[in-house]
């Protein structure tokens, strides 16, 4: 029996449970290397494709970057990508010349960039049969950001895939959607693609709620 100055639960009000930002503890447990603690057996990190992969290897690197211009030094970044036939390889395994998901960090040292070591995915059709350019999906993860960022990188050199892709193409703007897209170089001999995010500001990369 219901005590006489009790309430029915649906007459209290009760407080919304404090929420935590995700750094900078996050890299203790998921980028154990950035940490300066040791490795597990499995680690999920950022070289998602061995040297057999098929495919053409590439490396992407960047910063991230605040609404003042500065690098953020404790931001993880996960990715999830296609192979190079379009496909996404479902169950991560390590023994796998390539998996479809990865994990990097910036650092506090030197220039403070993230990178992975991959192939360049192929393009991706939608389940309504439209076609998707190649593209890396990417959720950044940082202290101050309550919520994950989700963005994704394009590549420059796929110019006519990229004026098709219907993601692309919903972004109105010419000049935002150039801040999906990831700048080709050469180094050494092996093609890099430079992808910068910025979290706020001049020039903020866009982001998605999906």
């Amino acid at each position: 029996m219901r005590q006489p100055n009790s309430q029915p639960c649906s007459e209290l009000m009760l407080r919304e449970t404090a929420s935590q930002t995700a750094g900078p503890y996050v890299h203790i447990g998921l980028a154990l290397d950035v940490a300066g603690l040791p490795e597990r057996d499995e680690e999920i990190w950022s070289r998602m494709a061995k040297p057999e992969a098929e495919g053409e290897h590439i490396e992407v690197i960047g910063t991230v970057i605040d609404g003042n211009g500065d690098p953020v030094r404790d931001a993880l970044l996960e990715a999830w990508q296609a192979d190079a036939s379009g496909q996404y390889q479902p169950a991560f395994d390590l023994q796998k010349a390539f998996n479809s998901f990865g994990r990097t960090a910036t650092t506090a040292e030197g220039n403070s960039e993230w990178s992975l070591t991959t192939i360049k995915p192929g393009p991706v059709a939608r389940g309504d049969g439209k076609v998707m350019a190649p593209h890396i999906n990417l959720a950044v993860f940082a202290r101050g950001i309550n919520i994950h960022l989700q963005t994704r990188l394009y590549f420059e050199d796929e110019v006519e895939a990229n004026a098709a892709c219907p993601v692309l193409g919903a972004i109105e703007s010419p000049t935002r959607r150039q801040t999906l897209i990831a700048k080709r170089e050469e180094v050494d001999g092996k093609v890099r693609y430079r992808f910068d995010i910025r979290l706020q500001g001049e020039g903020e990369t866009v982001f998605f709620d999906f």
